[in-house]
């Protein structure tokens, strides 16, 4: 049996330090219990919402692909369709439950298409589900905001329109590239309006994921990029000048033309890059006539272009950089060469010749 009265004794006979230990001690001691109780309810809690969660899914599941076969012809909701829509109806109230439902949708909208695609949006509209969607919007938080255009892109709401425009130029990131995605994902070329208004950078990321949703849709009619080739946004002319590439825009020629002299020096090479996949023959006598002002990348950049526009004129200028400082052009000088004169290529290259550069004759044998 513990003796209780010596450790009072101890306790009140103690040193100050030593008392405070052992307050220090039993307090930790407690909240250690504390916590492991706590984690120990929590898990079961999780555990037991996960699982009411699965069950739910489930169920839900089955009811939406019974809400899908049980359409006719008509495009009207069937009564068995009424009352699984005012079934689910009661439970999108639940955050948890209205998460699960959309999940579900989600999962439906990437498996279906045509009719079904429209049964699907219809049983959005029709359960409630888009009011949660537009007050998520109307949030202080980015990421709710994001979540919620996202949401909208997928059951393509072209009406909520008005309501996504505003964050074109959201602070966020995030938010701007769900409000472009969702722009060009339900209205196409019409949805890249926005570049009209954008002010700030349209990334590298977001632009290829622009370019990759146009790219699904045949037979769309491209607007006139030319006001985002003149845009003071330089990520937006860029995205222009890809546009201009990828749709073989000939009649901006005139318009990239300026762009040679942009400040952006990634503009100009990229205008160049453009201009040669148009055959922008003015371009490149311009380029040759003012090749010596141009920044090394630039240089380089032209010579890419005078591979594919070289014509035999041109053998002075290209004998002129064979021995040039970089490379890179030593080496498209001397392919070119090969191209428009190969009598003279074979003299350049015979062992016997002394070559500043032998490293770049092997390299062209290799091509």
């Amino acid at each position: 049996m513990v003796d209780y009265q010596y450790l009072y004794d101890y306790y009140s006979n103690a040193p100050s330090l030593i008392r405070l230990v052992w307050w220090v001690s039993g307090i930790l001691a407690t909240a250690i219990i504390v916590l492991v109780v706590f984690l120990k309810y929590i898990r079961f809690f999780l555990r037991k919402r996960s699982q009411e969660a699965a069950k739910f899914r489930s169920e839900y599941e089955a009811l939406l692909v019974e809400y899908l076969y049980s359409g006719d012809e008509s495009g009207k909701l069937t009564e068995a369709q009424e009352l699984i829509v005012e079934k689910i109806r009661n439970n999108v109230k639940k955050a948890s439950k209205r998460k699960v439902i959309v999940s579900v949708l989600f999962n439906l909208m990437d498996e279906v298409s045509g009719e079904m695609s429209d049964a699907v949006k219809t049983f959005y509209y029709k359960t409630g589900l888009i009011h949660y969607a537009y007050e998520r919007l109307k949030s202080q938080k980015w990421n709710v905001i994001a979540k919620g255009i996202g949401e909208l892109r997928c059951f393509r709401i072209e009406e909520a329109n008005a309501m996504v425009a505003p964050f074109i130029n959201h602070p966020k990131s995030e938010v701007r590239s769900e409000t472009h995605l969702y722009m060009v994902n339900l209205f196409l070329f019409e949805g890249l309006s926005f570049l009209n208004d954008l002010k700030e950078p349209l990334s590298e990321w977001i632009q290829i994921q622009l370019l990759e949703t146009l790219q699904k849709f045949d037979n769309q009619e491209i607007c006139d990029i030319r006001t985002w080739l003149k845009s003071e946004n330089n990520s937006v002319v860029l995205f222009a000048l890809k546009l201009a590439q990828i749709y073989n825009q000939f009649e901006v020629k005139e318009t990239l033309m300026d762009l040679l002299s942009h400040e952006n020096k990634t503009i100009r090479i990229k205008t160049i890059d453009v201009l040669a996949h148009l055959y922008g023959i003015e371009a490149k006598e311009m380029l040759m006539a003012n090749f010596n002002t141009l920044s090394l990348e630039e240089q380089i950049s032209f010579f890419k272009m005078l591979e594919k526009l070289v014509v035999p004129d041109d053998e002075p200028f290209v004998e002129a950089y064979l021995f040039h400082k970089n490379f890179e052009i030593q080496l498209l000088a001397l392919k070119i060469l090969k191209e428009i004169n190969f009598d003279k290529y074979v003299v350049l290259t015979k062992p016997s010749n002394n070559n500043k550069s032998l490293a770049m004759v092997k390299a062209v044998k290799a091509i």
